[in-house]
């Protein structure tokens, strides 16, 4: 009787995710999830780190990210059968914490607010499949800019947090003091986590991250946690505040921020879709095109809403997930149990007692390291495309601020262009855009000053 239940699941397994057609088997997917989960696992660290920088609660925010990365990682499975796992991003965390609440005065409830708006359009556009055209008129090179950019500007936030750089009245910035304990800390735990990730060790970032805090809770420069497993962290500090705070989306500047969110969760998902496809051959058709992307972009765009609704920051596909998908990961199955395995690790929330800064500082550098070689594919040799790309890349980290670095991008670029007499290859909707970034620049930075005279 065993043996046939274990057939009919077997055969339900297959009818819902279509192994056989895909070349595949239930073990290889469960190891290509499990692969994943290691490669990804330090978000659940890190992004209570980030965005508690805003004054949320870590341990909320724990729970918060593994039931974000639960729902979208099921989804994806589920919904598109792709073996990508979803869960919150490094890039919309920092433009949070960093550009919205401490440096632009938001509280994080009115800002948590407008990330729950945000996801409400965000849905509603996905269902019109406008995300799609909007996407695709944007140029690839201000694409790659925008993702370049969001490297440099977390590997900056981590070479900040780990003590490696520090501000100075004379040059705004300077090297880090090499007197602090902990800044040797990080110095380590970069040096672990690159030679692993040089030597192509599956999960190396989870791994180094792991590594560091032992070292730490040696030396202790870590205190040592009272407990390992615990109760899964309240989610009553996070849960629904969005929602509740929705009727501060008022003044323009408010609104400025839920349109920036709005555009920045545009570039994510799509982008590592596409990157991913091709990795994997089931993901692409005849015409290389992605099956299913419709799907795949629902899925993301739901995970947003319900992230809102828990207390965190949009999520996005991981392109961590290509390390699953190279050791056989084929289908929704092995998304499917990395959602399964971060339902299992809200159980171990006092691990994040010792991930400090400086154990997630690496984990930061490490993967804007990865974010931005997409600089590579930019056509530098255009001076046209060259200059506004630079300029996207550029004014994150030097504005410390995310919207300003794709503001001055797309405000430039079709002055370039047309200087150029490159009319035709512009979009008209970037020159909508354009219009967008003019106002946003206004309202985000004059209209505040203004109202202060």
């Amino acid at each position: 009787m065993n043996s046939l239940d274990n057939r009919g699941n077997l055969s339900l397994i297959e009818r819902l995710f279509h192994l056989e057609e895909a070349k595949t088997n239930v073990r290889r997917e469960i190891l290509a999830g499990l692969t994943t989960f290691v490669s990804m696992a330090y978000i659940l660290f890190v992004n209570p780190q980030v965005l508690g920088d805003s004054g949320m609660n870590k341990g909320s925010l724990f729970t918060a990210t593994a039931l974000t990365a639960v729902v979208g990682s099921v989804l994806m499975g589920v919904l598109a059968n792709y073996p990508i796992a979803i869960a919150p991003g490094l890039g919309d965390n920092a433009f949070f914490s960093y550009s919205v609440v401490i440096a632009m005065g938001i509280p994080w409830q009115t800002a948590m607010a407008g990330v729950f708006v945000a996801s409400l359009i965000f849905l509603v556009i996905s269902l019109m499949k406008l995300r799609e055209v909007v996407i695709n008129a944007i140029p690839k090179d201000l694409k790659l800019a925008v993702a370049s950019g969001l490297g440099i500007f977390i590997a900056f936030v981590g070479l900040q947090g780990g003590g490696l750089i520090t501000a100075s009245k004379s040059s705004l910035v300077a090297i880090g003091s090499f007197t602090v304990p902990t800044t040797w800390l990080t110095i380590v735990g970069l040096l672990v986590t690159a030679i692993l990730m040089a030597r192509k060790i599956p999960g190396a970032i989870f791994i180094g991250m792991v590594f560091t805090t032992v070292v730490g809770l040696v030396t202790k420069l870590i205190p040592a946690p009272a407990h390992i497993v615990s109760a899964i962290p309240s989610l009553k500090p996070t849960f629904g505040v969005g929602v509740a705070h929705i009727t501060d989306i008022k003044e323009p500047q408010l609104w400025a921020v839920v349109i920036i969110f709005l555009l920045v969760a545009f570039f994510d998902t799509a982008g590592t879709l596409i990157g991913l496809a091709e990795q994997v051959d089931v993901m692409q058709d005849s015409e290389g095109k992605m099956p299913r992307i419709g799907r795949a972009l629902m899925a993301d765009s739901i995970s947003m809403v319900s992230g809102s609704v828990f207390g965190t920051t949009p999520p996005t596909a991981y392109v961590e997930s290509s390390a699953g998908i190279a050791v056989g990961g084929r289908t929704g199955l092995t998304s499917i149990t990395v959602g399964v395995l971060f339902a299992l690790s809200m159980f171990f929330s006092p691990l994040l007692s010792v991930v400090t800064s400086n154990v997630t500082a690496p984990v930061l550098i490490i993967v804007g390291t990865l974010m931005a070689q997409s600089m590579r594919g930019i056509q530098w040799d255009r001076f046209e495309i060259a200059l506004p790309a630079f300029l996207t890349i550029v004014g994150m980290p030097l504005t410390y601020n995310i919207s300003y670095g794709i503001a001055f991008g797309f405000l430039v670029y079709p002055i370039t262009m047309l200087a150029a007499g490159k009319r035709k290859e512009i979009n008209p909707i970037m020159y909508g855009l354009f219009v967008v970034f003019v106002i946003l620049l206004y309202i985000i930075n004059i209209l505040p000053k203004a109202s202060l005279a």
